[in-house]
């Protein structure tokens, strides 16, 4: 899963500024309209499948579409012909010609693919509608339905490459007399002419390769733009044979879907997840745009995009692998979120996360890796506690036994000889201090440190019950109704503890009646005012 946000943000400007000093390669001079544009324009957009856009450089600049128009074509003729009898007049192998060569497959006599141009003015004639001008407009409007918004055609580019396209006139005979269109060639490639010089910007085509990414519906208007079964096909023939005689080894490099056009744009899709743009018109000898390879490269590295990257099996009980891009972005978004004053607990029970959770001070109040969701949560709580608990309330970082509520407001003599009758006990952290379904084994009251209560789920892993401070008791119920311990008690860190034997405890109520009395009464008025001013600062932190 990719992850987004702010990191995403810094990592596109990143990117940008990185191939925004490549000024090689040239401008597509043989259509003159295209070697008229400002040569140094570059802009990089990425759009997720659930509607955000991040970007940088000239996003909105715009210029035509010309070649990535060919899968949004092939997908309507796909929608109105079906998927049969398109493959009868286009094949879906990848050709080591040049994509404006004047052939057909010796074998197939059909066009290799339809990302060629015999194969995309076939598709174009495959487009249905009412007459010519009924049929560009139908071809129009499904590009707009995949930018969310209302495209329109460049006249002066349509009127160049009308100008000076012989080649593709050629290339239209050729698929009339081969019987692969029905329809007037010259109408047929003046269509491909037309949809070529089609205005976007690098943020429409963003939202065009989310469209494909979000399964065909557009995750800016919700509009579906094309059904997921003809996404899939469009995405396959895009793999194989989108980045012409280069596709394999953007294949190997990139592993995205995409496809480029000689206008300067790249559209990159992870299906799924996003759709990359970039535009910038300088061409390498692939005629792709130099810095849309480039920048596409970056991008797939640096966010783990390769389609193919596998990290291991599926498990759903827990992350199987956090990749070096995902613990930048949390370590970006925990460092955003303490800028703001907000901590940050992060789980990491099988250290996955390397180099964030040793870089992180175990004591830093901003953000710490816990071992599991228990210790975490309870660090969220006592954070909250902290913050909201009232004043003259705050939690002891150590007592003695006299200080120790359940002693703390006996008059000084029932203290003193009750504060004799208990053991002190350090207890090392980790340590079980009692096991599940011991006997009675003394009343325990934390004189510092953290207690915790777990039990184990039939996975047999253990979870955080309760945790005790300094001030608190346990045993209580053990001691005087007989009963054994329901769950594990550890020390969640060192603790000092209180406790008077069974035995000791027992002879209080013939010895020390009253004494024992009050001190059951302390621990209750404890217990109460403990629970009491954690839902107050519950409250507090709630507005309530």
């Amino acid at each position: 899963m990719v992850p987004t946000g702010g990191g995403v943000a810094r990592i596109i400007e990143e990117v940008y500024e990185l191939c925004r000093a490549d000024t090689s390669g040239t401008l597509a001079d043989y259509i003159p309209e295209l070697a008229a544009v400002q040569p140094d324009s570059f802009g990089i957009c990425l759009a997720t499948a659930d509607g955000r856009i991040y970007g940088s450089g000239d996003l909105d600049a715009a210029f035509t579409i010309q070649s990535i128009s060919k899968p949004f074509t092939y997908a309507l003729a796909l929608a109105d012909q079906g998927p049969a009898e398109v493959a009868r007049r286009i094949d879906v192998e990848p050709t080591g010609e040049p994509f404006n060569e004047i052939s057909l497959d010796p074998q197939t006599q059909r066009p290799r693919n339809p990302m060629i141009n015999a194969g995309a003015i076939a598709a174009a004639g495959l487009v249905t509608g009412i007459d010519a001008a009924d049929r560009f407009a139908r071809i129009r409007r499904s590009y707009s339905r995949f930018a969310g918004r209302e495209l329109t055609m460049n006249e002066d580019v349509y009127a160049s490459e009308a100008r000076t396209g012989y080649r593709n006139r050629a290339i239209g005979y050729l698929l009339r007399g081969a019987d692969i269109i029905d329809v007037d060639p010259d109408e047929a490639v003046d269509r491909y002419f037309r949809q070529c010089s089609i205005d976007v910007t690098c943020r429409d085509l963003a939202v065009m390769a989310a469209t494909l990414a979000n399964n065909g519906v557009n995750p800016l208007t919700r509009e579906r733009a094309l059904t997921g079964p003809l996404v899939q096909q469009v995405l396959s023939v895009m793999t194989t044979c989108g980045m012409y005689d280069a596709a394999g080894d953007w294949v190997t490099a990139v592993g995205l879907p995409a496809k480029s056009g000689v206008g300067g744009g790249i559209l990159a899709v992870l299906p799924g997840q996003i759709g990359i743009a970039v535009y910038s018109p300088r061409l390498d000898a692939n005629s792709s745009s130099v810095r849309g390879v480039k920048a596409c490269r970056e991008l797939s590295t640096r966010l783990g995009l390769h389609f193919l990257h596998v990290t291991r099996a599926l498990d759903l009980k827990e992350v199987g692998d956090v990749s070096p891009i995902a613990v930048r972005m949390l370590e970006d978004l925990r460092t955003e979120l303490a800028a703001a004053g907000c901590p940050v607990g992060l789980v990491d029970p099988a250290a996955k996360l390397g180099q964030l959770a040793s870089s992180l001070d175990p004591t830093d109040v901003h953000g710490r890796v816990f071992i599991d969701r228990d210790a975490a949560t309870e660090w969220c709580e006592q954070l909250v506690l902290d913050k909201h608990r009232p004043a003259g309330q705050q939690q002891p970082a150590a007592l003695t036994v006299d200080q120790h509520p359940a002693l703390a407001d006996m008059p000084a003599d029932e203290r003193e000889r009750l504060a004799k009758e208990f053991e002190t006990r350090t207890i090392a952290r980790g340590e079980l201090i009692v096991p599940r379904d011991s006997e009675r084994c003394g009343l325990f009251l934390i004189l510092g440190g953290r207690v915790r209560f777990t039990f184990t789920d039939r996975d047999h892993r253990r979870h955080r019950l309760i945790t005790l401070t300094p001030g608190m008791s346990f045993g209580e119920t053990s001691m005087l109704a007989d009963m054994r311990y329901a769950n594990d008690v550890y020390a969640e860190t060192t603790v000092r503890l209180a406790v008077p034997p069974p035995a000791r405890f027992d002879k209080l109520t013939d010895q020390a009646p009253q004494i024992k009395l009050a001190l059951l009464e302390r621990l209750a008025a404890a217990a109460y005012a403990q629970a009491d001013a954690a839902v107050r600062a519950v409250s507090a932190h709630n507005g309530v």
